[in-house]
């Protein structure tokens, strides 16, 4: 499925924006996340509008139309959803497309992608708006859905299509037929809030060597930080979620080796999470994690070494590390890549690496085997059954912490069952500790 990025470039007068509705009601986050992972409906086209920083007011809202139907107002840092029949459509501001007709932006979707425009203001001496920009789809990582109070709408052949389910279906219902993933609908655990915890989630998807995809890792990342945060009771202030290009070596060098540095206490618990690839060294046999600007054919200075990561978690004083990785590391395909040329590894993590005391590894697989993605579920197979787990089978403590090797004897025969029936190889997750 491709996802496209669409410049938008509008003007108008300030007086007009500023007749609009004041307030953006936003959606309960278990139907944000459901949102953010949504793929097309069948032959459909996805259209994310979202919204970024305003500098005339920031309680200001703005209504976006599509062939001249309204399709909701957004406040700074939102996001709405529409699905589109394939064909050519026209956004702008305004309904009446004679009001200003250079603002009305052309849009031509083709079924199965994901289309993404952001609107953004700025104030230019003539006080005009600028609504445009190019950005790339890391928005989810921190915009808002906007409350609708309808299923998201359907545009056809320049109509808003009438809705072909019932009126009380909920926007929240369709999402998740559309998601299709049980665990994105939060559990009712109530843990006591532990300040003391501190969590890092990166999730890589894209990469700028146009390596293969590593499918649903935004997804991954996003929901591990929702169950950090609404389950788990990490303070929000206390997780760093680091997306696609946000998760470049530096940062990963910045995160690891001076913010946990910063903020690890006596007591700490500490939580390391990875979706996306993996690379082995061809000279070494290390293992290395491969950030946004990662080259597996100069992994040993574009890759981030697990080797690297044990030895700075060893400085913390925590009292409890976990590092969770949905990726493999052979360069057998899968959530692993490998410089060109060269063959596969036989991985062993366990080996390899010298653990703190204080930590444990959850791994998504083991040895010359690849992660797979659990399509249906639009999420890592592995990172699922860790969620699926955390939800169902009773291992969260009141205090937020979690019993691993009930949780890891939980994850390991499903993944195992699901990666031989439906992917017809082998994935044996691993549980590593000192």
């Amino acid at each position: 499925m491709k996802t496209k990025y669409i410049s938008l470039l509008l003007f108008a007068a300030i007086v007009t924006l500023t007749t609009a509705c004041a307030t953006v009601p936003l959606a309960q986050q278990e139907l944000d996340i459901r949102a953010k992972n949504m793929t097309p409906p069948s032959n459909k086209a996805l259209l994310y509008v979202y919204r970024n920083a305003i500098f005339v007011g920031s309680a200001v809202a703005m209504d976006i139309y599509i062939d001249g139907n309204s399709v909701g107002q957004l406040a700074e840092k939102t996001y709405l959803v529409v699905v589109l029949e394939p064909g050519k459509h026209k956004l702008s501001q305004y309904r009446d497309e004679s009001i200003r007709a250079t603002n009305y932006h052309p849009l031509n979707v083709k079924a199965g992608n994901k289309y993404y425009v952001r609107v953004s203001a700025a104030v230019p001496p003539k006080e005009t708006l600028v609504l445009g920009g190019l950005e790339k789809t890391d928005f989810l990582a921190g915009y808002s859905l906007i409350n609708e109070s309808e299923e998201p709408l359907q545009i056809v052949s320049g109509k808003i299509k009438d809705r072909d389910v019932p009126s009380s279906t909920s926007t929240s219902s369709l999402l998740a037929q559309a998601s299709a993933s049980d665990i994105d609908e939060l559990p009712p655990i109530k843990t006591a809030q532990n300040r003391n915890a501190y969590a890092i989630i990166i999730g890589i998807e894209h990469y700028r060597q146009k390596l293969p995809r590593a499918d649903f890792a935004v997804a991954d990342a996003n929901t591990v930080a929702a169950y950090l945060t609404k389950v788990l009771g990490y303070p929000e202030e206390n997780v760093v979620t680091l997306l696609n290009d946000r998760a470049l070596q530096s940062d990963l060098t910045k995160y690891f080796e001076k913010w946990l540095q910063n903020n690890a206490e006596k007591g700490s618990t500490v939580f390391i999470y990875y979706s996306g690839h993996g690379a082995p060294s061809i000279k070494s046999g290390d293992a290395f994690l491969v950030p946004y600007d990662g080259d597996p054919s100069f992994i040993e200075q574009t890759g981030y070494s697990l080797k690297r990561l044990y030895k700075n978690l060893s400085t913390l004083p925590a009292k409890e590390i976990i590092v969770a990785l949905d990726s493999c590391f052979s360069g057998a395909g899968g959530r692993s890549v490998i410089a060109k040329g060269s063959r596969p590894l036989v991985m062993n993590l366990q080996t390899n690496v010298v653990l703190p005391k204080n930590t444990t590894v959850l791994s998504a697989s083991s040895g010359d085997q690849t992660s797979s993605a659990y399509e249906e579920k639009g999420h890592g197979l592995f990172t699922y059954f860790m969620l699926k787990g955390i939800k169902t089978e009773n291992i969260v403590a009141q205090d937020g912490s979690i019993k691993i090797s009930d949780l890891f004897h939980y994850i390991k025969p499903n993944v195992e069952r699901i990666a031989r029936k439906h992917y017809n190889t082998e994935q044996t997750p691993q549980l590593i500790s000192q």
